[in-house]
């Protein structure tokens, strides 16, 4: 199973005219090779782009996107990273999504469809991603 980042998502849903191609084409890789999931996170970073909760479903069905729940051991992974984060002199005052993100493919063994790799390689090095080269995000 492939973890998907919010923004392959968004870059899919609104056609974006640098990273559709790459983002479509990356996705329905995932979807044929692993199958594709969100969890509750990226859920609600995709769905401010939709009236109401059934069209943001409706859009991720549609897509053969599944739903997964945030374990418990990822908070507290990204939480770790963040303290982490704000050692090395981070200014935001919360965990960031992408800390929820990187650190729930991180305890459930996902890989990550991402093209915003940077945060997520420096602070969760194991997990596997598919993301551009070359690219800049």
């Amino acid at each position: 199973m492939v973890l998907v980042d919010t923004s392959v998502l968004v870059d899919v849903a609104t056609d974006d005219a640098t990273w559709s191609d790459w983002s479509a084409t990356a996705l329905a890789r995932a979807i044929d090779k692993d199958g594709v999931a969100v969890n509750p996170i990226v859920f609600a970073e995709f769905s401010l782009a939709y009236a109401n909760e059934r069209d943001a479903e409706g859009a991720l069905s549609e897509l053969r996107v599944v739903r997964l729940d945030l374990p418990w051991g990822a908070a507290f992974l990204a939480g770790k990273a963040f303290a982490l984060y704000r050692a090395r002199g981070g200014q935001k005052g919360a965990p960031l999504p992408d800390f929820f993100i990187g650190a729930h493919a991180a305890v459930a063994g996902l890989s990550l469809l991402t093209r915003d790799a940077r945060r997520i390689r420096e602070y969760f090095p194991r997990v596997k991603l598919i993301a551009p080269e070359g690219k800049p995000a």
